[in-house]
């Protein structure tokens, strides 16, 4: 009789620290840290147009600099004043200049990330793992078609950018109100209908009321959570494959992300069925 052995443990990745050398008000609730640092070099990028990292956030009350230590820390706090991660897109990569960006919606004082960016001074120090990523654009698709709120704008934006000049498709992006409309590269053949509010069903009812174009998409939806149930129900009636769409949730109402990721694993945080959950479809 064998005897079990246990789960190796989930390597720990290390942390990458840099400092902002630069903030831009991109509009009302939208701000860009651009970060940069010795240790750029370590930041190993890739191709992925969602690109992502995992930010390290301490409470601002303990005075606690990164890069943490996270095993020293578990043996001096408290569970509740450890560091928490958060996940943000990147939005830009620059090797010349050797910065990266990052883009954060702000809401006042709600949360540790958005007030961390909207008071982010130069010098500010940031520690994060990553980058993970899976969505590209696909050359050889028909046209394109991409949905999302806020949150997944830096990502659409990145991916809109990287499009050949010749690429057709729709982009549907919710933000609250006309304020937050930032000009974004794009082909000219490129839909970009910007919807304003916070109603999660405006995304599904006017992505199935646009008139979609010839040809099969390559789709990619990312945001609120319910939005991209409805959304889901849209691109089931519409029959598109699993195989061309990139489609999961950001972040859900009324939840920490602490509590959005354990709700993944639970049937009210599953946007597709599990047993066909490919690892790409979500972040």
């Amino acid at each position: 009789m064998s005897t079990p052995t246990a789960a190796p443990a989930r390597p720990v990745r290390p942390q990458i620290t840099l400092s902002v050398v630069r903030r831009e008000q991109l509009s009302p609730h939208l701000v860009r840290i651009v970060l940069s640092g010795d240790q750029f070099e370590n930041f190993v990028t890739n191709d992925a147009t969602d690109k992502y990292v995992k930010i390290h956030f301490a409470k601002p009350e303990l005075g606690l600099t990164p890069p943490f230590d996270a095993a020293l820390l578990r043996e001096t706090l408290a569970p509740e004043d450890l560091p928490v991660t958060r996940t943000y897109t990147v939005r830009n990569v620059d090797l010349d200049a050797r910065t990266l960006s990052i883009d954060f919606v702000v809401h006042g004082t709600e949360g540790l990330a958005g007030p961390w960016a909207d008071a982010a001074q130069l010098g500010d120090r940031l520690s994060f793992s990553g980058p993970g990523g899976a969505y590209a654009p696909d050359p050889g698709s028909h046209w394109h078609l991409f949905a999302g709120d806020q949150s997944a704008l830096p990502a659409i934006a990145s991916a809109l950018a990287s499009l050949p000049a010749t690429a057709e498709g729709l982009a549907f992006i919710q933000v609250p109100n006309a304020t937050e409309i930032l000009e974004l590269a794009a082909p000219g053949a490129v839909q970009i209908q910007w919807l304003f509010g916070t109603d999660p069903g405006q995304l599904s009812i006017a992505v199935d009321a646009a008139t979609w174009l010839p040809g099969r998409p390559q789709v990619f939806a990312h945001g609120e959570r319910s939005a991209m149930k409805g959304l889901r129900e849209v691109f089931s009636a519409r029959g598109v494959q699993r195989s061309e769409l990139s489609l999961s949730g950001y972040w859900a109402q009324g939840r920490t992300e602490d509590r959005f990721q354990a709700e993944k694993r639970e049937p009210v945080g599953q946007i597709l069925p599990v047993p066909e959950q490919s690892p790409t479809l979500s972040r």
